[in-house]
């Protein structure tokens, strides 16, 4: 374990004491005295979560228990209570996913293994609109954000979603959904302050136009601390940013909805990057610190008509600009142009179709840096979809079969399927069982197709005095990867508070990406060579199958407690095709995710207004590019208070059960961190 900044541990360690000393004599209040009021209960039960609608699984508003997918919500309430202060961190509360902190300012996230920085088999919406980034076919976690009071729920799909969401959606779906301007009327003011949250603020405002029309509008702000460096020191790499934001939500008339939404950001965060340089002194390496500067925005519209009560229609457009200035990687400018059109209506009693179709065009502007490279430094891309799903019912109230496929063309791969058959069967209220067979695909991303990665330098050493410089070089006959996925589900809820939720999956992997190597070759002029250059070009030569458990688990003890804990096993096995020379590739990705992890939250409520919410989490230990990194236990705290309708006073503590503890090792670039103990307060009022 890394054990660095021992003054700062030695407080926040006596910090902690105190609140465990108050937390103690709270817990010593006899039960017969507390009480609690309906706005105060502590969200819903997964009983009662089975009774919430969500859109992502089957992009319709249907029951988690009438879902066909390993489906989890997390809710406003929980993300609330669980002190969090980023999508990210809320994501840690979801089975099947696994959430690490690379450092201050970036995660690796990924359902279902292969979880790195650049993680590329997860898609990511907010609101509907992809954030799914077409350069490195991942997702850019620092600036994913929004005021998390306006966060609805995020719904997590674990498993393929490719037949409604199209290509990347290969392991998993996220869907962060915000709430409707009518549910956030009136002025909210939030602030905060702690060792690792230098401060932060938020304001938003929401009214009403009309009888038919509601808006908000909201700004925030946030300074984070820097985190300790792998053995010691700062990494540099503290983070602050700026975001506002606004939603319009009309109903011109019954049958009609239409909404208009918008997000405006600009920030930067340090990093302190692990470089390879021309300087034996240096041992060819070097830790220069940097900022990365980002801005970008988005604006939305979508338009929902109820044509009769068994059909209806979602005519949704966005406009997206990013820009990224990572001194080390590279400089990008991006802009997305995406629209998207889905009908659905009845087909006799027995079926429910529906089908969509989609447009999206992307342009960038890239600058090479020291570690990336791009032939093309602009590029024009379009991606062309259609989809249908027949949705059957075999046995009224008890048996549904899903059926579709969704077809793309990619500037890319050209023209790409994805289908899948889905069977789920009901016999009670209580109880739930699915199944499910599903092909998905990862496109290739820009840098697959046209980018070098300048990966590593090596000293002289042997026989050869001269350095060797590795690269692995893109090429457009890059193929896409596929996938083949079999899934099978059980809900039970045996009543009493009590609910249980499994999911049992394999899948197999086939034209995964590989790097093969190339015959190196001297640089320079004979016998006073440079260096040696060594490269590894892009192909499809690896396979994969992984295969695992997924369970959570909701048990309200008493009115005045909940208990909600997951448990997740996953097992990735990664091979080489005959003929592929990779010898590194599965040291990368094989063990780059925990095979198990659980969590633990305790909720309670207690008397005169307060609130206490305890959190423990383990995550296995993993290897990522020749590290091993231990497992750890985390144990978070949220004491939270009311004195009055509208105001909160909360105090939040995180990682308290050691000093600090290392979470990833990124596959380049940022040099390793270690996540902190950290406490912060915070106080909310609205009115």
């Amino acid at each position: 374990m890394v054990r660095s900044g021992e003054g700062r541990g030695l407080k926040t360690s006596q910090k902690f004491l105190k609140l465990l000393l108050l937390v103690l004599c709270v817990l010593a209040t006899p039960a017969s005295g507390w009480t609690y009021s309906e706005a105060d209960l502590m969200a819903l039960s997964l009983e009662e979560l089975t009774r919430l609608e969500v859109t992502s699984v089957s992009r319709k508003s249907q029951k988690v228990s009438e879902a066909a997918a390993a489906v989890f919500v997390i809710t406003q309430q929980d993300i609330r209570r669980s002190g969090v202060t980023s999508i990210p961190e809320a994501l840690r509360m979801a089975p099947g996913l696994t959430v690490a902190r690379i450092d201050g300012s970036k995660w690796a996230i990924s359902s279902r293994g292969f979880n790195g920085r650049f993680a590329n088999k997860l898609l990511v919406l907010i609101d509907g609109r992809s954030v799914y980034s077409q350069l490195f076919s991942g997702v850019y976690w620092d600036v994913q954000d929004t005021l998390l009071d306006d966060v609805e729920r995020i719904e997590v799909i674990r498993g393929p979603g490719a037949t409604l969401w199209g290509a990347n959606a290969v392991n998993g779906v996220i869907n962060v959904i915000t709430k409707k301007a009518r549910d956030t009327q009136g002025t909210l003011l939030k602030a905060g302050y702690g060792t690792e949250e230098e401060g932060f603020a938020a304001l938003r405002y929401g009214g009403k136009a009309g009888d038919r029309s509601y808006y908000r509008a909201f700004v925030k702000y946030f300074n984070r601390d820097h985190l300790d460096s792998y053995g010691g020191g700062s990494a540099n790499d503290d983070w602050n940013a700026f975001r506002g934001g606004f939603r319009l939500d009309v109903t011109p008339g019954h049958r009609d909805e239409f909404t208009l939404q918008g997000e405006v950001y600009s920030g930067t965060e340090g990093q302190q990057d692990q470089i390879y340089v021309w300087d034996p002194l240096l041992n060819y390496q070097s830790t220069p610190v940097s900022d990365t500067k980002f801005s970008g925005g988005h604006l939305l519209a979508r338009w929902q008509r109820q044509l009769n009560e068994t059909d209806d229609f979602v005519l949704q457009a966005y406009f997206d600009h990013s820009y990224r200035d990572e001194e080390v990687l590279l400089k990008e400018t991006r802009d997305i142009f995406d629209i998207d059109f889905q009908h659905r209506f009845d087909l006799g009693k027995r079926h429910e179709l529906f089908w969509g179709l989609g447009y999206r065009l992307t342009t960038d502007d890239l600058e090479s840096a020291e570690i990336v490279m791009v032939e093309d430094e602009a590029r024009s891309d379009q991606l062309f979809s259609f989809f249908f799903q027949d949705e059957m019912t075999l046995l009224p109230d008890k048996l549904r079969l899903l059926v579709g496929s969704k077809f793309e063309h990619n500037d890319y791969t050209g023209f790409e399927y994805q289908p899948n058959a889905r069977l789920i069967w009901t016999p009670n209220s209580r109880q739930s069982l699915w199944g499910s067979v599903s092909r998905a695909v990862r496109t290739p991303s820009r840098l697959e197709d046209s980018g070098d990665i300048f990966y590593r330098l090596i000293p002289p050493m042997g026989g050869n005095p001269f350095p060797t410089k590795l690269v692995v070089y893109g090429q457009d006959s890059y193929e896409s990867e596929k996938s083949l996925s079999y899934e099978l589900g059980y809900r039970y809820l045996p009543g009493g508070g009590f609910s249980i939720d499994t999911a049992l999956f394999y899948t197999d992997y086939w034209d995964h990406r590989s790097g093969e190597a190339l015959d190196p070759f001297p640089v320079g002029t004979f016998p006073f060579y440079d260096y040696w250059l060594a490269g590894y070009a892009e192909d499809n030569k690896l396979e994969a199958k992984n295969w695992g458990l997924e369970m959570s688990v909701d048990w309200r003890v008493r009115d005045w407690w909940r208990l909600q804990g997951n448990y997740t096993l996953l097992k990735v096995n990664l091979g080489a095709e005959s003929g592929s020379s990779d010898d590194f590739s599965d040291l990368v990705y094989e063990d780059s995710s925990p095979q198990q992890q659980w969590s633990l939250r305790s909720s309670f409520d207690l008397g005169r207004n307060w609130e206490l919410d305890l959190w423990l989490r383990y995550v296995d230990r993993i290897t990522v590019t020749y590290t091993e990194i231990d497992d750890y236990y985390g144990l978070d705290m949220r004491l939270a208070w009311q004195p009055t309708e509208g105001v909160e006073l909360a105090l939040i503590g995180q990682n308290l059960l050691e000093s600090n503890h290392q979470e990833f090792q990124t596959e380049m670039g940022t040099i390793p961190t270690a996540v902190p103990r950290g406490f912060y307060g915070q106080v909310k009022w609205q009115f």
